[in-house]
């Protein structure tokens, strides 16, 4: 084979961008291009096989060896056989092992002038002796003064030391396409990368300019800020738990904000909207041709969050089948991609989050006992709104100010009267639904009014007098002398609070919900004195 053959094969290769492409082009070229049996390149890559390799005995360390890549090559003895399959016993060499690692160890080309004579480097002859072996060549590929693998020729015709030198130009460009192939996929990653990270901290400052911070000095709300204060500058794993609405996104978000990852991104997974055929591509990613539809490489969520955070929420809904592969990668640290053998390394922080009752879930046999402890190193539980009334206040204040802005609407006054009412609402959607209650108000009311559109408050169930029952689950009911006592006192309390303005949006009529006319009507019965100076007949009229 002669110089130019081997500059065409280095062309050829040099204008590819994808590695497998490149080597594949490398060692095709060596077999089409003259009376070479066999050509293949090991790169040198970190040890992945090996408890089950069969040169275990000869690795020194386990860290890394020679992965063979690429192999191409005819048999004479069957025509039809091609030798391109890079697995049995030639795919790993330890560095120093047999003639491959011993070539990448010392970093100097091996010529066998004649193999079969030569049984120390050959280790199987009748094969050499049938296919009609004469030479081997291996030199080292060496990119930028670092060995990064070696390529070997098993030839037809004898190879000299003219044929080694040719050999040795060849390897050096063979070694830079190879490296630059390489490189321009990790460009490549790294733009998917970093497109995908744009797309999560775009998504982040919405949710950030919806949700803003965490607002509020309740007792329970102060005990969970000390649990994040605690936990955020760990790496420990954290389960938080609370009813739908109650704030678990922006919990997770604090804590990743105070540890020592916040200078990489919080990958959120709403693991109950994955359908279960794409849970592992959307955790671990996919290759190419995987599967159907696999139109390109994708990037799964465990290495997007890589140095980062992976907030798991609504993490109940995964499916049992599923919880398996998703403990594999929290305890070993390593995934791989669908329709790739590669192992990757990622060092992921879990946060989960969920509003069911995991420990029953576990009991119920539809939540992994194992995965349940992994996740939940460090639990907090967040109390719902309607136990931390007294945040309400300040929580509305904030939300209209930030709801106003995104919507483009002049904020609208948050009176007294206005907190009264949403702290009556005991908020089953917590503070989701106050924000969603507050942005319909801040567009329906007219005028600089705010309107809260919220379900009849009811009075609480409480009393001095029970009924003797049988049933233990009887409910309590009033006399009618305590329900009219009720009453009047409940009527006295919007006065008070509406500063004994009956009518109009601000009077005690609207925030009782009842007409003007029908609370004048009770003011007579309950025989109710006018505290403050007013005109009760002129105010009704108004």
């Amino acid at each position: 084979m002669d110089l130019q053959s081997y500059q065409q094969i280095a062309l050829m290769a040099s204008q590819e961008t994808d590695s497998s492409i490149v080597l594949q082009k490398i060692v095709a070229g060596l077999i089409d291009s003259g009376d070479h049996a066999l050509a293949r390149i090991w790169l040198l890559q970190p040890g992945d096989i090996c408890d089950s390799c069969e040169l275990k005995g000869e690795c020194l360390d386990q860290t890394e060896c020679l992965h063979l890549v690429a192999s191409a090559g005819r048999s004479v003895v069957d025509p039809d056989t091609h030798w391109d399959h890079i697995k049995g016993s030639h795919q790993r060499f330890p560095m120093g092992a047999r003639k491959v690692g011993h070539i990448a160890k010392t970093g100097e080309p091996l010529l066998i002038e004649k193999i079969i004579d030569n049984c120390r480097w050959l280790r199987d002859p009748d094969w050499a002796r049938s296919e009609k072996i004469k030479s081997f060549a291996g030199h080292p590929l060496r990119f930028q003064g670092q060995v990064i693998g070696v390529i070997a020729i098993f030839s037809r015709q004898k190879f000299n030391m003219n044929d080694m030198a040719i050999l040795s130009g060849f390897a050096s460009h063979a070694a830079a396409a190879i490296a630059n192939a390489r490189a321009f996929e990790n460009i490549k990653q790294l733009q998917k990368q970093l497109e995908l990270e744009n797309t999560y901290l775009k998504e982040e400052i919405v949710t950030e300019q919806c949700c803003g911070d965490i607002v509020g000095q309740s007792n329970p709300l102060k005990a969970t800020l000390k649990q994040i204060e605690l936990v955020a500058p760990t790496d420990s794993n954290v389960l938080i738990m609370g009813e739908s609405g109650s704030g678990k996104e922006l919990i997770a978000r604090a804590i990743h904000k105070n540890s020592l990852r916040c200078d990489r991104p919080m990958v959120k997974v709403n693991c109950g909207s994955i359908p279960r055929e794409l849970f592992e591509s959307e955790f671990f990613g996919h290759v190419k041709g995987a599967f159907t539809g696999a139109i390109a490489d994708r990037i799964g969520r465990f290495q997007l969050a890589d140095g980062g955070t992976l907030f798991l929420d609504e993490v109940g809904e995964i499916p049992l089948e599923l919880q398996s592969k998703l403990l594999r990668v929290l305890q070993e640290g390593e995934i791989e991609r669908i329709g790739e053998d590669k192992t990757r390394q990622v060092d992921v922080r879990i946060i989960a989050a969920t509003n069911r009752d995991l420990k029953t879930e576990v009991d119920d046999k539809r939540f992994r006992q194992d995965l349940y402890y992994r996740l939940s190193v460090f639990p907090v539980h967040i109390v719902p709104l309607r136990e931390r009334k007294e945040d309400i206040g300040e929580l509305a204040h904030h939300l209209i100010k930030v709801v106003s802005k995104r919507l483009g609407i002049s904020e609208r006054p948050l009176k007294q009267k206005h907190i009264i009412q949403l702290q009556k609402y005991d908020w089953p959607g917590n503070v989701r639904e106050l924000q969603n209650i507050i942005e319909r108000a801040i567009i329906t009311s007219p005028g600089n009014q705010l309107l809260f559109d919220l379900p009849e408050f009811k009075m609480p169930k409480k009393t001095t007098t029970e009924i003797i029952t049988t049933d233990e689950h009887a409910e309590s009911i009033y006399t009618a002398q305590e329900f009219k006592q009720l009453e009047k006192e409940n009527i006295l309390r919007a006065l008070r609070q509406t500063r004994f303005k009956i009518s109009g949006y601000d009077g005690a009529a609207n925030l009782l919900q009842m007409k003007p006319t029908t609370l004048a009507s009770k003011i007579k019965k309950y025989q109710i004195q006018k505290q403050l100076n007013y005109n009760m007949n002129q105010d009704i009229k108004g």
